[in-house]
């Protein structure tokens, strides 16, 4: 009976949410790629129930995203430029989450796809930037905080299961990028999905730690979806046509349709779903691998 209170009590509404001068505390909302089309998309959704930290490498487009929020009525914006491979760059980024109220979502969507590095930097900012951000947002992490980190339906492209599942799950090893290098050879298309696969297993390898403080992680992972990205890619790599054109519901998805299911695994109705992925790729997975089964055969 003792455990079973131990997990209740954690899940109060009141844990956590006055501050010393009694002054009811923000739920603070932190959007890493906060400028991009999908970061963009949830801020709109999640600025209505709190505050609203963005975070990206670019200060113009950070400045121009929170002026189209605050177009849109949402007025509690901040941004702040942030580098997600540099630690201190991560932390000041947390430190300045803690001072603005209780952190109920760190939503990571900052990240390279192939046509926009070279291989060694995918690695760096996908899979060794999503390490960075969960450990320094971990520690803030209370009651009812998620972590919701953007993969790829390219993460489910890749063996789950190989030489190279161990080093994924420790993204803060030393010698990361060098040892993934031997696995992509190079090529931007590989590193990319397994950089997103890493993304997938890191939340389940991490589900118990963040459970540990009454908090759930879990990862995304989106399909084909019209953003500035996607187009990018979509015009570079004949590859992007052929997984449209097997997508079940014959279309890109919107940043819109990704946003709503963030804003789903952020909230209270979410509350038992953790250390696991969510795909919204339009089906797409899902009919490759009964085309590559077919083809087989």
């Amino acid at each position: 009976m003792s455990f079973v209170f131990k997990l209740i009590i954690p899940y109060h509404k009141e844990v956590n949410t006055f501050n010393i001068g009694g002054r009811r505390m923000s739920d603070v909302y932190v959007i890493t790629g906060g400028s991009g089309g999908m970061g963009k998309a949830v801020a709109e959704l999640v600025g209505k129930k709190g505050t609203v930290l963005l975070a990206d490498v670019n200060e113009d487009r950070l400045a121009q995203t929170k002026e189209e929020l605050v177009a849109k009525g949402i007025h509690d914006v901040h941004y702040q430029t942030v580098d997600v491979t540099d630690k201190e760059n991560v932390k000041d980024l947390a430190n300045k989450a803690a001072s603005l109220g209780t952190l109920k979502a760190i939503v990571h969507t900052a990240g390279l796809s192939p046509t926009m590095s070279d291989s060694k930097r995918i690695t760096e900012v996908n899979l060794v930037g999503t390490g960075i951000v969960l450990n320094e947002f971990i520690k803030l992490a209370e009651p009812g905080t998620v972590a919701v980190c953007i993969s790829s339906m390219s993460g489910h492209m890749a063996p789950k299961e190989g030489p190279y599942t161990e080093v994924l799950k420790n993204p803060l090893d030393e010698n990361v990028v060098e040892m993934m290098e031997k696995f992509s050879q190079g090529n931007p298309g590989s590193a990319y999905s397994l950089s997103k696969l890493g993304v997938i297993l890191i939340a389940e390898d991490q589900a118990w730690d963040w459970g540990q403080k009454g908090a759930r992680i879990v990862s995304l992972s989106p399909g084909t979806i019209n953003t500035p990205m996607g187009r990018q890619e979509a015009s570079q790599q004949k590859e992007m046509k052929v997984l449209l054109d097997n997508t079940p519901l014959q279309r890109e998805g919107e940043p819109s349709e990704i946003a709503t299911v963030v804003d789903f695994l952020v909230s209270d109705a979410a509350s038992y779903i953790t250390g696991t992925d969510i795909l919204v790729d339009g089906g797409t997975t899902a009919n490759m691998t009964k085309l590559r089964a077919t083809q087989s055969k």
